[in-house]
């Protein structure tokens, strides 16, 4: 990843998880509906690297 990156792409996730990038997308929609429901913008295919982090123990970027 390169440093400094503020989002990470769904096929980011899916290398990181290790899933299929199909997983992956729903998985960041999931995450993007949270982050909406707080009053968040989003943007889609795409999740905030510091609430991946959140959410997904043992993850630092």
């Amino acid at each position: 990843m390169r440093e400094g990156k503020i989002y990470l792409t769904a096929k980011e996730v899916a290398e990181i998880l290790g899933v299929s990038v199909g997983h992956s997308y729903k998985l960041v929609q999931k995450m993007n509906k949270e982050l909406a429901s707080k009053g968040y913008l989003v943007i889609a295919g795409k999740i905030p690297v510091r609430y991946f982090e959140e959410r997904y123990y043992g993850f630092t970027a």
